[in-house]
């Protein structure tokens, strides 16, 4: 997988943006606020159609404009293939592969693999539920294309039955009804974070003690569901949930219990790595888990996935940012930014392009 070109039209804080990457590597350099991070916001857009810093697409329309547009080309096994965003609310957002229209997400989403790490993810340990489950949710988006449509689906279902509990109307069969709907609807999306949680760890509890030398890594997926159940039992499993806690529901008009409750435990050494764990193994226990969603996509989907690190050097103490140079293998497109080039030694910047963007544009 490379990413050949990328053009932004009225995308955050660019008017207009073209840009041909020369290299594997690509080091955008800036003062903060200058629109490094935005422009792999752009990329990561194209792979996960949502940004991973806002949740709004509005936001991400220049300030006065109406719309903004995504373009890429990239060559994909082989073969050249260009992508295309339009977003222009309240109308849907426009998908074109190769100049063709696509109706199904899932389409799009097929095309480009990308793994960012951000500055942001290294407060993935001490951040709310809801981050780890987004955390969740867009890697597995890589791995297994179809995940993103039972996402949306269970959403759309969940969000219904929210607005059907605050209208304080008890129809028990209409009720039903949604918690039929949503108990099959979770259960896939419940299946698949246990299959994939299981696989990650496998790979980051090596990568993990690479770094740490002693300690050992482990994570499950934190819910009230049986963890070795195919999706049917799953689905009684969960539909049954929901009839315990039916009248509760009604009582306080939300929706209890589901997948957009859960959460994922993080251990090291048997020990809370969320309440427990210093700055620095927390930071390392995050440095392991994108190294392994790297690998997991190279070996599930047979391509090596484009690999973002927006700002996330600084961060990181010199064996932490040695080790995560030194995993960078060569066949891996890596787009970096920095406010500088100090945190990269010389024989590193001696393969890579380095690109000075500032107010938004090139220069």
């Amino acid at each position: 997988m490379f990413l050949n070109s990328i053009k932004l039209n009225n995308f955050r804080n660019y008017a207009l943006l073209e840009h041909t990457f020369g290299k594997r590597k690509t080091l955008f350099v800036g003062k903060n606020a200058q629109g490094k991070t935005n422009l792999l916001e752009a990329v990561y857009y194209l792979s996960a159609l949502s940004s991973n810093r806002i949740k709004k697409d509005s936001e991400l329309i220049k300030f006065k404009e109406e719309s903004c547009i995504i373009q890429a080309q990239c060559t994909k096994n082989d073969t050249d293939v260009s992508l295309e965003v339009v977003i222009n609310p309240p109308k849907n957002k426009v998908l074109k592969v190769n100049g063709l229209k696509k109706n199904k997400s899932q389409d799009f989403l097929r095309v480009l693999k990308v793994v960012n790490f951000s500055s942001a993810d290294l407060m993935l340990m001490r951040g709310d539920p809801s981050n780890r489950r987004k955390w969740l949710d867009l890697a597995i988006c890589q791995v297994y294309g179809a995940y993103y449509d039972k996402l949306q689906k269970y959403n759309k279902i969940r969000l219904q039955k929210s607005n059907f509990l605050g209208q304080n109307y008890n129809d028990d069969g209409l009720l039903d009804a949604f918690n039929t709907q949503m108990s099959i609807a979770a259960a896939n999306i419940v299946f698949l974070r246990i299959k994939f949680l299981s696989e990650l760890q496998k790979i980051a509890s090596q990568k993990h003690k690479t770094v740490s030398e002693d300690e050992e890594l482990t994570f499950y997926y934190e819910s009230e569901v049986p963890k070795e159940c195919n999706v049917k039992e799953l689905s009684e499993f969960i539909y049954d949930k929901l009839c315990q806690v039916k009248n509760d529901e009604i009582r306080r008009a939300q929706c209890l219990f589901g997948p957009h409750r859960d959460d994922i435990s993080f251990f090291i050494n048997g020990i809370d790595a969320r309440k427990f764990a210093s700055q620095g193994q927390q930071r390392t226990l995050v440095l392991a888990l994108k190294l392994a969603e790297l690998d997991i996509i190279k070996e599930k989907v047979a391509e090596v996935p484009i690999l973002l690190l927006d700002d996330v050097l600084a961060e990181l103490d010199n064996v932490r940012q040695n080790y995560l140079l030194k995993a960078i293998e060569n066949d891996t497109q890596t787009i970096i930014t920095s406010v500088d080039t100090l945190a990269f030694d010389k024989e590193f910047l001696s393969d890579v392009e380095i690109v000075k963007i500032s107010a938004g544009a090139i220069v």
